[in-house]
């Protein structure tokens, strides 16, 4: 890894446990040990990252994982497993997450469906600005959402033809069924710091798929 790929940007421990379990969840622990060990980072296949917060997963880590996925599987099958996985983190991340958002709050459940999304992909954006390294800002068109990455960890370091930050997609993917009670939304990264953008930036679509 050239030195430009060292980020000295973090993740905290737990969120670099939550996608190591959600990917588990997806390819099973030897599939998760076979990436890990693509990505030469074995370590992490012998001891998850603890449970707590301190900055210990660098985006490098996760972007390196990102990119044996799609070696391993292939880029479609990578896709797919990384939009699985994003998928599984969110159930993880609701847990651990959920309450200090106010996420799981009544007052919550009980707004207006529009306003739960709007308001939920802004309490989102505050986890990943307060507890790591990622900076997101959030923009509100009117028919779309659109979740900026300023600096992204998915896609740290690497360079593609197109948008590959599946993980991310996956996430916002389950949030909104979640948050929507079991709709599905459209939801497509349009830009890419990996093909040379700005920003990374998911479009939200409001309305639901059904």
């Amino acid at each position: 890894m050239s030195e430009a790929e060292h980020s000295g940007f973090y993740y905290p421990n737990k969120m670099g446990r939550i996608v190591l379990l959600g990917m588990e969840e997806i390819v099973g622990r030897n599939g998760l040990n076979a990436v890990l060990n693509m990505a030469e980072l074995a370590e992490l296949a012998a001891n998850l990252p603890p449970n707590n917060l301190e900055p210990g997963f660098a985006f490098e880590q996760l972007s390196r994982i990102q990119a044996s996925l799609e070696k391993m599987y292939g880029p479609r099958g990578g896709q797919g497993v990384a939009l699985r996985t994003g998928r599984a983190c969110f159930k993880y991340g609701l847990r651990e997450f959920g309450s200090s958002m106010g996420l799981t709050n009544t007052a919550f459940h009980l707004l207006p469906q529009q306003e739960k999304i709007l308001l939920g992909a802004s309490l989102f954006a505050d986890v990943f600005n307060n507890y790591t390294d990622q900076r997101v800002h959030i923009e509100d068109t009117g028919a779309q959402i659109l979740w900026h990455i300023d600096r992204c960890p998915v896609c740290w370091g690497r360079q593609a033809e197109g948008p590959i930050c599946h993980l991310a997609v996956g996430i916002l993917q389950e949030a909104l069924y979640w948050v929507s009670g079991g709709h599905y939304f459209c939801v497509e990264e349009t830009r890419c710091i990996a093909r040379g953008d700005q920003v990374c930036t998911i479009v939200i679509e409001k309305q639901p798929l059904e």
